[in-house]
């Protein structure tokens, strides 16, 4: 028997990230839900005005970090203070770099991990510590479809979506019984600049951040672990754990994954100039690193 769609309106929802592109998207939609938003972004001139334009409720847009851990809790202490106690929090926050690994630098290596992996982590942990003792909650965690399957050029990425899966999976269960639940996003190629320049998958068309936007807000209605999207993308994925590895990676090459590395990299040069200045408290991190001892 179905559940019936539980109601979002009043709850408080944190998006990090979510100044532009899928997290813009999911704050608008959960704003027309009726939920509290605070959008979470590094540049806080556009959350903003994100959160000005296109939100309601009281919503918020404040400046985050997310690789600046005692920031990011300040911030989510902060949106408490100020909205109360959180019901949702998306970790969204989110980088790409395109290109073979044996060429990527540490910079950018440290800049995924720390933005897409670490930054998730810390988001869920805080999360589950401010929902367990009210026994509610819904934690929600954008992953991709390259944390199911790899692709080249995409190998720092895909490590790190794979570890938010994992990651999920494994929160998921400490959480059972405490009536905090847990979902994880996976994507396909969506249409906005993280894929800029990166050629389509054959017979699959690119997402729009307010299809990813409406799935993910169906799962917090009605709680599921999995979202794909498009949604045939779980029955691909899933058909292809149960095939050989050299058909599936046969099929792979068929739907174009090798098309990756005919990325156009002019097309990806603004996008991959503003990941690069997209974590501040990191690249600290990289000069400590990068200091003779």
């Amino acid at each position: 028997m179905s559940r019936s769609p539980r109601s979002l309106s009043g709850k408080v929802a944190v998006v990090t990230g979510g100044a532009r592109g899928i997290g813009q998207a999911l704050a608008r939609a959960l704003a027309r839900e009726g939920v509290v938003v605070a959008i979470g972004d590094l540049d806080v001139g556009a959350a903003a005005e994100a959160s000005a334009q296109s939100l309601a409720n009281g919503s918020l847009g404040l400046s985050l970090d997310v690789t600046d851990r005692p920031a990011f809790t300040a911030f989510l202490d902060e949106v408490e203070q100020r909205l109360g106690p959180l019901d949702i929090v998306i970790n969204n926050a989110g980088i790409m770099h395109v290109g073979p690994l044996d060429e990527e630098d540490d910079a950018s290596i440290t800049r995924q991990l720390e933005i897409n992996l670490h930054g998730v982590i810390h988001g869920t942990r805080q999360a589950m510590r401010r929902m367990k003792p009210r026994h509610t909650g819904h934690i929600v965690n954008i992953a991709s479809l390259a944390g199911r399957a790899g692709g080249p050029n995409l190998a720092t990425y895909c490590a790190t979506k794979h570890g938010v899966i994992g990651l999920s999976e494994a929160v998921r269960a400490e959480l059972r019984g405490t009536g905090v639940e847990v979902t994880v996003v996976l994507p396909s190629y969506a249409k906005t600049d993280l894929a800029a320049g990166v050629p389509n998958l054959r017979g699959i068309k690119r997402v729009t951040p307010e299809e990813i936007a409406a799935s993910t807000v169906d799962a917090l209605k009605v709680p599921r672990f999995d979202v794909w999207s498009p949604r045939r993308m779980g029955f691909v994925i899933g058909v292809g754990a149960m095939t050989p590895r050299r058909l599936r990676e046969a099929i792979s090459r068929a739907m174009n994954s090798d098309g990756l590395t005919k990325t156009d990299q002019r097309e990806r040069a603004a996008y991959e100039a503003r990941a690069a200045a997209s974590a501040p408290a990191a690249d600290e991190l990289i000069e400590e690193e990068a200091i003779p001892r």
